[in-house]
């Protein structure tokens, strides 16, 4: 039997490939080979919406107005951010915006500046 790599997100044993593409019947992932290797090689890649590489310290611009959760505050659409740090996660960038403060931003709603 051929020996297929545990899937990356639900760490499941039981994966298959279906034309050079590796699924998992557990959780419904499905991962080329070549990305697999990327992120062991490059560890965290961050994108922002148009695909450019994200690295700790980068200006960012926001392209969609955004919502402060617990508060009636609105972040507008072209303000610059600056990244502290990316992590892993659904909100990908730890930042701080000046006079809301410190919070964590998608990646999708960014572009490099």
């Amino acid at each position: 039997m051929a020996d297929f790599p545990a899937c990356p997100s639900c760490q499941a044993e039981y994966t298959y490939e279906d034309r050079g593409l590796f699924v998992c019947p557990s959780c419904g992932h499905e991962w080329s080979t070549d990305a697999a290797a990327e992120v062991e090689e490059e560890g965290l890649v961050v994108r922002d919406a148009n695909g450019n590489p994200l690295a700790d310290g980068d200006n960012v611009t926001l392209i969609k107005d955004l919502k402060v959760k617990g508060s009636s505050s609105v972040i507008k659409v072209g303000t610059k951010v600056r990244i502290n740090r990316l992590v892993e996660g659904d909100h990908d960038i730890d930042c701080k915006v000046d006079g809301i403060g410190a919070m964590m931003l998608k990646s999708e709603f960014v572009k490099k500046a």
